[in-house]
């Protein structure tokens, strides 16, 4: 019997049996999980006939329902029925229509959700709310900022939860302008802070790049619930700050602020950015012995990477071996990418047969590592499998921030308005930073190819540019923010430290890993990360 018979006999059963419940409030969420497994062209019989005995026993104006209605007739293409459901939802009063959109959020249908959200005559403080939050939840955080501008501009007033859910968002995209701007609006609009309000303000600082700000906030708000403190450590943390996240976390025990997890793991996470391992020991026990914390995955997986990346491969990997519960994909990345550091192709190997979904940047690691080792046999073997798993390399993306417009960049993009001027501002700065002596890291690249080829590659990598992009339009002295999708590599790193003290810039540049502050040619991470 194929499967989708299988499947279709099992919602005739699941109907059959529903048809035949006399208890409203259980028959109500028989029918929504019903509706729900019906996401197929083929399900739409299913969908009609619960439809009409959801009419029949009453439940047409249940907000579940009819999100699970709206959903299931979108998935499975009937778009006229899920027409005439949007045009009876006017029909509907406020509260009930806004319970639908939570609950279209709630099973990840933003984009029914937005079509509903549009269509609606009035909308609340509440319905915007919901909608800012389901972008925000769904990390779509521009369109979540974009729609909180439309509600300013709409008169309706945002509270609390409107501001928590913008400064996620925030925090996320990186940009300083909107931090600025929405912290602004509080102040404006009077915002009551709150515990929750100042921990979101620390950490979208701290994520955009600002830890300055983020720390006055900090030693100016109420510190008396430790969210307030784990925002402040992980900012510190992700900096790159470690003997100040020490700093802070020994305040919080003098001002007898009991931590939890979420603060060790940010500990940890700050000594493995900064190589402090005895440190990272330390307070991996502390957890444990003081405070009676059992370490879950992520502190392991931040011990993990604290070993590895101070080269000490087999005490991680004895690590792993010790832990009480089955180490993640993060974990066996951790180990991988200390292995390309350290060219330990073995324990490579053997990360990546424990990576059970394994995706383009494992193999672009291992790939690396076997390139520096100019083993180019062993790395074509590698790119062979990525084709026949159908893994393709994840594409680099830069963005930055230039006058309130956020311009995003991949490798070798061509595609911006103003790519001539572009390209003749990073040639120049190409021409500059070699005749200071600068060597490309061309063994990083993932290719037998020419030395010259190599060059053109690293290049044009999406962070140089952003770099390039935010010397042309900005201010000579000027600070230049730039976020990346991706670690920035070792040959990036080298040149826009270079960069730097050749202007005379600062270059903030937030990869997935952390902030990199660039002056004078140096680096805040000291080269270690």
């Amino acid at each position: 019997m194929k499967y989708g018979t299988k499947l279709a006999k099992s919602h005739a059963f699941n109907f059959k049996t529903i048809t035949n419940s006399n208890n409203d409030v259980t028959g109500h969420q028989k029918l929504c999980h019903v509706i729900q497994s019906c996401n197929h062209a083929s399900h739409h019989n299913t969908v009609t006939q619960t439809h009409t005995r959801i009419i029949k026993l009453g439940y047409q104006t249940f907000p579940s329902v009819i999100s699970s209605l709206l959903t299931s007739y979108t998935h499975c293409g009937h778009i006229s029925n899920a027409n005439q459901l949007f045009d009876e939802m006017s029909r509907i009063d406020l509260l009930s229509v806004n319970l639908v959109i939570e609950n279209l959020i709630r099973l990840r249908e933003v984009d029914i959700a937005r079509k509903l959200f549009r269509q609606m005559r009035v909308r609340d403080v509440v319905t915007w709310n919901s909608m800012i939050s389901g972008y925000v939840k769904n990390a779509r955080y521009e369109e979540a900022l974009r729609l909180f501008r439309q509600m300013v501009g709409s008169g309706v007033e945002p509270d609390k939860f409107t501001f928590s859910s913008v400064l996620a968002g925030c925090a996320r995209v990186g940009a300083v302008s909107n931090a600025v701007w929405v912290h602004g609006l509080m102040v404006e609009k009077r915002i009551e802070m709150n515990f929750i309000l100042n921990a979101a303000l620390i950490d979208m600082y701290a994520k955009c790049g600002r830890i300055e700000t983020a720390k006055g906030i900090f030693y100016n708000v109420e510190r008396d619930h430790v969210c307030v403190w784990n925002a402040m450590i992980n900012g510190l943390a992700v900096h790159g700050l470690g003997m100040d996240t020490i700093a802070v976390f020994t305040k919080m025990e003098l001002e007898k602020v009991f931590p939890d997890s979420i603060t060790f793991v940010g500990i940890l996470t700050a000594c493995s950015h900064c190589g402090f391992v005895a440190e990272g020991r330390k307070y991996f026990e502390l957890m444990k012995s003081s405070y009676s914390i059992e370490p879950q995955l992520e502190h392991y997986g931040a011990m993990v990477d604290l070993l590895g990346r101070s080269g000490l491969l087999e005490e991680a990997y004895a690590l792993i071996e010790a832990m009480p519960m089955k180490p993640d994909v993060i974990i066996w990345r951790a180990i991988l990418s200390a292995c390309r550091t350290y060219k330990n192709p073995e324990m490579g190997k053997l990360a990546i047969a424990n990576i059970v979904s394994s995706q383009s940047g494992d193999y672009v690691l291992l790939s690396n590592m076997y390139c520096s080792l100019n083993n180019w046999g062993n790395a074509e073997q590698v790119r062979e499998m990525m084709k026949k798993k159908g893994v393709r390399k994840t594409k680099g993306k830069s963005w930055l921030d230039v006058a309130g417009v956020i311009t995003q960049f991949k490798a070798g993009d061509r595609s911006h308005r103003e790519t001539e001027a572009l390209y003749k501002v990073l040639e120049g700065l190409i021409h500059r930073t070699k005749m200071e002596g600068f060597m490309p890291a061309t063994e990083l690249v993932l290719m037998d190819v020419s030395e010259e080829e190599k060059e053109e590659n690293l290049y044009h990598h999406s962070e140089k540019l952003a770099l390039a992009y935010g010397i042309l339009k900005t201010c000579p002295g000027s600070e230049i923010r730039i976020s990346k999708n991706l670690r920035i590599c070792d040959d990036c790193h080298r040149w826009i430290k270079l960069v730097s003290k050749m202007l005379s810039r600062v270059i903030i540049v937030r990869d997935r890993i952390r902030f990199h502050r660039f002056e004078g040619g140096l680096c805040s991470c000291g080269d270690y990360w």
